[in-house]
């Protein structure tokens, strides 16, 4: 007993001297953090964050202090566990600070930023770098929109954080609480959302009710467009916006009914059962949506209690069936968990991939039907997210899924290299496998958006660095063309080059006369408007209101006048199951080809565009060089390849597009 008793006093006074030691650095850090609210208001939720962490870490540490094991008394603090371990998770940077050299358990978790999990030696088949790519002879144009003629200090008007194109043809911008937007709402609070008319370049502020902080959205079966998710309340900002962790946000606007613009988000108190922030979020067949992953609280990711790997089912309104499920492929990726990519494939199973790890999910059963290949290269889902791409279906191959994954990075820092190349995989074949193909540049943020000609334009990101606040630089600002129906390596080629840098917090979407709206890059807590260099994190980048337009090579040149016009519609009520509408319309002399295409934009956030598809359309009728065409179109033979939801008819002659219209598919 006189071991034991020895033992014991002699750990106690250690353990004593390191509670002080900790105590003091730690009074230390509040000391600094609470001058650093004072300073600015810019830095004061996350300093909230620190602060509650920290208090957390001390209560263990006060309640615990004496029962601390210190084998020896010499030996530094750091090297301390269990209870000095909790002081290390405090000190861990929270979720937009850094998240690098994370090291997990899985295969997926192997590479530049971590080299952990089952690892031994490189990569079986290691991506393969940069590819130059020629300049595109015909690379279209971008140009700046102007401000709204009423107010020529308004541009965007809020954050372009998510968007997405409505019946009206306008576009709604979303963002979180911000300390300043260029519009104010009649309540004198800063408008978060707003709604963007293109042909006039007028942009009016919407009001919310809770925070859409890095929201995930789709489109329900009738047409409303839905947010859902966000974060925390900033009452210090704005009292009037309340917590959008398990907020439903539904918005509707109609083709035909002009009453409907300019009007608020409606926010009836449906809830989500369990938070989620940067969730991903897939409309499927049956009008239901499956919502997947997010953060619990927006803390350390790297600490499971923060995460929430599970999804759940909203029915065909948008309410929560109030069940939430565990999802392994998002659990075992932690914590690259987050905005998983999701494609709706033509046998109603999901195409789930997060970090490098990709699935065949069957929602119905809660099954994985089959795990596929893991893809070489860096982590490609937030906090190093590139872009995924459901690539054109049609009757010629079944309706076949062909996946597209490009971009992403090493680990969550500001010097994270970032990565080139592409897979791209058909997940339904009897041994799929990626195939693998690269930018001509690595490229975080990157985000790719189907065009109605068949090709995919990727812009946006940085070349270093990551997803997060200030935790970007090289921004990457040429235009790419990717031509999925030439051969390897002969994909891709290089557009035009904007002025200025789209980093994190941008988007990019189809508008219906077939140009490209670019818009976004708000990569600090809080907006800037000048830079302020040699910050950390970075300021190097302001908050970005100015809205881009980028006309394709469809588009420019000698095709500008080359649409197709008077298109008619027999029908604009169309069902998936293989019906029959017509189309009329007027075709420049000499034509030589047409095609229709079913377009959904979908849910643009994050350079995810969640629900994003196209599919050409079977046709019968057309005649080589006619000016009048009449087509027989044939809609798809089913709901997995055209789930119900509002969609956009394009009509393309020698691959110009007509001015397309919405549809709704029931």
């Amino acid at each position: 007993m006189d071991g034991v008793g020895t033992q014991l006093r002699t750990a106690e006074p250690a353990a004593s001297r390191v509670a002080q030691r900790l105590l003091r650095h730690l009074t230390l850090k509040l000391l600094e953090a609470m001058d650093d609210v004072e300073k600015t208001l810019e830095a004061r939720l996350a300093t909230q964050k620190d602060l509650m962490e920290v208090v957390a870490r001390l209560q263990d540490i006060a309640a615990n202090q004496l029962t601390i094991a210190v084998p020896d008394a010499s030996q530094d603090v750091v090297a301390q566990p269990p209870q000095v371990a909790l002081l290390r998770q405090a000190q861990r940077p929270l979720l937009h600070r850094s998240l690098s050299l994370f090291c997990g358990k899985t295969t997926a978790h192997c590479g530049t930023g971590c080299q952990s999990g089952p690892c031994s030696g490189p990569p079986v088949q290691p991506a393969p770098g940069p590819s130059p790519a020629p300049a595109n002879p015909n690379p279209g144009s971008l140009r700046e929109l102007p401000a709204s003629s009423r107010n020529p200090l308004v541009q965007a008007g809020v954050p372009a954080m998510h968007a997405g194109l409505m019946q009206n043809g306008r576009v709604i911008f979303l963002d979180k609480v911000e300390n300043y937007t260029q519009i104010k709402l009649a309540n004198g609070q800063y408008a978060y959302s707003a709604e963007y008319d293109p042909a006039t370049n007028q942009v009016v502020g919407l009001p919310y009710k809770t925070n859409a902080f890095c929201s995930g959205g789709a489109f329900l079966a009738d047409g409303r467009f839905v947010s859902i998710g966000g974060n925390a309340p900033l009452d210090f900002i704005d009292p009037t916006v309340g917590d959008g962790f398990k907020a439903i946000r539904y918005l509707r606007r109609s083709a035909t009914d002009a009453s409907l613009n300019g009007q608020a988000w409606s926010e009836p108190g449906n809830k989500i059962n369990t938070a989620r922030w940067y969730a991903s979020v897939q409309t499927m067949p049956d009008k239901t949506l499956f919502v997947a992953s997010g953060s619990l609280n927006g803390l350390d990711p790297t600490k499971p209690e923060n995460n929430n790997p599970t999804y759940e089912i909203l029915n065909e309104q948008g309410i929560s069936s109030g069940r939430s499920i565990d999802m392994e492929i998002l659990k075992k990726n932690q914590p690259y968990y987050m905005y998983p990519f999701i494609h709706l494939l033509n046998n109603g199973n999901l195409f789930v991939f997060v970090s490098k790890s990709a699935e065949i999910f069957n929602v119905a059963t809660n099954t994985v039907v089959k795990p596929l290949p893991d893809l070489p290269g860096d982590y490609r889902t937030y906090p190093n997210t590139g872009g995924s791409v459901l690539l054109p279906l049609s009757s010629a191959n079944g309706y076949a899924p062909d996946i597209l994954i490009c971009g992403g990075g090493a680990y969550q820092d500001i010097n994270s290299p970032t990565d080139p190349s592409c897979g791209r995989i058909k997940p339904l074949d009897a041994t799929p496998k990626w195939e693998m193909d690269s930018m001509p540049e690595g490229r975080g943020m990157v985000e790719g958006t189907l065009l109605p000609d068949g090709t995919v334009i990727w812009v946006n990101g940085c070349n270093i660095g990551a997803q997060g606040f200030g935790l970007a630089k090289a921004p990457t600002k040429t235009t790419l063309i990717y031509d999925p129906a030439k051969p390897l390596g002969q994909r891709w080629s290089t557009g035009p080059t904007s002025g200025f840098a789209r980093l994190y917090h941008s988007v990019a979407l189809l508008l219906l006369d077939g140009t490209l709206m670019i818009a976004g890059s708000n990569p600090v807590e809080q907006p800037l408007l000048t830079p302020i260099p040699g910050q950390t994190p970075s300021k190097d980048f302001v908050t970005e209101f100015r809205v881009t337009s980028y006309t394709p090579p469809y588009l420019s040149g000698a095709n500008a006048n080359k649409r197709p016009t008077g298109v008619t519609l027999s029908s604009k009520s169309l069902t998936a199951n293989g019906s029959t509408f017509t189309v009329k319309f007027s075709a420049p002399a000499g034509n030589k080809a047409a095609k229709v295409a079913l377009y959904h934009g979908g849910f643009v956030t994050h350079s995810l565009h969640m629900n994003h598809r196209m599919i050409f359309l079977d046709t019968t009728g057309y005649q080589a060089g006619a000016t009048s065409q009449t087509l027989t179109v044939k809609m798809p033979p089913n709901k997995n390849i055209a789930q119900p939801g509002p969609y956009v008819v394009y009509v393309t002659v020698d691959g110009v597009p007509a001015i397309g219209q919405f549809v709704s598919v029931a």
